[in-house]
């Protein structure tokens, strides 16, 4: 475990302080994801997303344009943040592994 989370300081990932049972909560430049608590470390990772002020916002795409959504929330994309969304979650499921 602890070889994972150098890998994840490495990557500039940062654990967030959550009062949950189930899941860690990691960060990076505005991105979050839940991981799994699985017993001796992490389990499955979920799907990434923007923290805004209004929460948690997923990634949709509508046709050719990339959309932040959440309840009562919605901001197109734009491709910068989607590369800066995919390496996030790369690296993380690197840094798990």
């Amino acid at each position: 475990m602890t070889e994972k989370l150098e890998r994840l300081a490495a990557a500039g990932i940062q654990l967030l302080p959550a009062e949950m049972q189930s899941h860690y909560v990691f960060e990076r430049d505005g991105f979050v994801s839940l991981v799994d608590r699985a017993a001796g470390g992490f389990g499955a990772i979920g799907t990434p997303a923007k923290l805004t002020g209004r929460g948690l916002a997923l990634l949709v795409w509508r046709g050719e344009r990339a959309f932040f959504v959440s309840k009562g929330f919605e901001e197109e994309a734009d491709d910068g943040e989607v590369a800066a969304l995919r390496r996030f979650l790369s690296d993380l499921e690197q840094a798990l592994e």
